[in-house]
């Protein structure tokens, strides 16, 4: 059993709830969606191939129990779910960066699931697959990246909709150098929106366009 790894790294975390802390990725080769503001495109193909165990043992070379699986879309491999099941097995805490657009009813429920849920600034929000709010735990997270105010206010409808804050942490992130962070700052306050606000931390330490970090 195996899947094809763009990279493993060591890093910090970017984002989420968990931003700042040491974390090693696991981005896995390929995605179904083509996101119009996406910024991993060269993990669409390009990786090699790598067994299970292979994987889990590079990843404890780096002496670190957070890991991330992310992509591309890293549920996109039916193998992938083996592999939440190993890392988790060995004793690592697993975080999972998807797309929201594959099913996530099989994954190993010790899994954190950082979820996106695509606006229609993506290009994407007809892949988003709601059955997966269902499968969602408290220690879960969501994840709205907003082009622009019509992202927001549709983000905000989807929030009420599915009463999304009172199921998980809600974030909101900008798509970098598109919509500035303090309108979207401006925005959450004046509305008194129960979400947390996040920007992209890697992408301020280093250049945006650096790979492995």
């Amino acid at each position: 059993m195996s899947l094809k790894v763009n990279e493993i790294y060591h890093s910090i975390q970017g984002e989420s709830s968990y931003a700042g802390l040491p974390c090693v990725f696991v981005r896995l080769t390929g995605c179904n969606l083509r996101c119009v503001w996406c910024d991993t495109e060269y993990a669409f193909y390009e990786g090699d191939w790598k067994s299970l165990d292979q994987i889990v043992a590079e990843v404890a070379q780096f002496g670190c129990n957070w890991v991330e699986l992310t992509g591309g879309e890293p549920l996109l491999q039916k193998e992938s779910f083996a592999l939440v099941d190993k890392l988790i097995e060995a004793g690592f805490t697993v975080l999972i960066e998807t797309s929201g657009s594959i099913s996530l009813e099989k994954l190993n429920p010790a899994a954190i699931k950082i979820m996106d849920i695509k606006c229609p600034g993506s290009g994407m929000a007809h892949k988003n697959h709601w059955p997966n709010i269902d499968c969602l735990t408290p220690k879960d997270e969501v994840k709205f990246v907003l082009a622009d105010r019509a992202d927001y206010d549709w983000a905000v409808n989807v929030i009420h909709k599915y009463k999304l804050d009172k199921k998980v942490t809600v974030l909101f992130s900008t798509v970098f150098d598109k919509l500035e962070p303090v309108k979207v700052v401006d925005w959450i306050l004046q509305d008194k929106l129960p979400v947390r606000f996040q920007l992209q931390m890697h992408k301020y330490i280093w250049h945006p366009e650096t790979r492995g970090v």
